[in-house]
């Protein structure tokens, strides 16, 4: 529904803004957890929701979410995994889509593009690439494109080929950049021939969970130093710009360990 305004053509965020470990230092100490959206809109313009991924939420919940925060914040979202991880794009779906679709339509301006995110299809999953494609042409054919900004993510690198990029460019769906060990780095990404297939980029950077994990417990600092991995991601989303593509960017804590201040370091790099 909503595209990053003309005034801010790049918009980070954070995957989720429900962390208690970041009071003390993003949220300031003893705040309540129902005014963490709200104090979290005063320092950053969007937000990816991932609870919605484990699923659907409340319609009151919805709304109280468009009215925690200013009319030209942006919500990404991302579908129920219930569609993805276990229908898996299949013809009994679209009761789940729909009624989900329903529900987000009440953030209006505030909605951002919708995030479909597929597992990584094993040879055991029975999920080949043709199957996949064949899946996911009528899943998107039944999809109301012209009303909703959509993305795909997948987890197969393999996959990212010509045959998944002309039917998301045929679609205007953006296939989703990963900064993530078990995929391609930016450079080589954004130089494959018809990767940026919709009209707007959308990157999350989900870092390594377990090598994060290893070391802290807590979701408050720094652990890792990624400035030299995020600076690999400035000259192509400023060729992005360049296009009239508006970036959506979301980083998770699993890539540093603390993702306020990712987005705070890489809004200095591009901004």
């Amino acid at each position: 529904m909503a595209e990053a305004s003309q005034e801010v053509s790049v918009r980070l965020g954070t995957s989720g803004w429900l962390c208690d470990d970041w009071r003390g230092v993003f949220y300031p100490e003893g705040l309540a957890q129902e005014y963490y959206l709200a104090e979290y809109a005063k320092h950053f313009h969007s937000v990816e929701v991932d609870a919605t991924f484990y699923g659907a939420p409340r319609f009151n919940t919805v709304k109280k979410w468009a009215e925690a925060t200013p009319e030209d914040f942006i919500f990404s979202v991302k579908a129920p995994r219930s569609i993805t991880h276990v229908d898996v794009l299949s013809n009994n779906c679209m009761p789940k889509v729909n009624g989900f679709l329903r529900i987000m339509r009440q953030l209006r301006q505030r909605l951002g593009p919708i995030v479909f995110q597929f597992p990584y299809f094993s040879k055991r999953s029975g999920i080949t690439l043709s199957e996949f494609l064949k899946r996911l042409k009528t899943f998107l054919d039944a999809l109301p494109l012209g009303e909703f900004q959509v993305a795909v993510e997948i987890r197969n690198k393999l996959w990212v080929r010509d045959s998944l990029l002309s039917l998301l460019a045929a679609k205007g769906v953006a296939l989703v950049m990963i900064d993530h060990p078990f995929m391609d780095s930016p450079q080589k990404l954004f130089t494959l021939k018809g990767v940026l297939t919709g009209s707007f980029v959308y990157i999350r950077w989900l870092g390594d969970q377990r090598t994060i994990q290893f070391k802290t417990e807590l979701w408050n600092q720094t652990v890792v130093n990624r400035q030299l991995d995020m600076g690999r991601w400035v000259a192509p989303i400023k060729v992005s710009l360049a296009r009239s593509m508006p970036v959506y960017g979301y980083f998770a804590n699993t890539y540093s360990g603390f993702a306020p201040a990712d987005v705070q370091a890489f809004s200095r790099m591009v901004l």
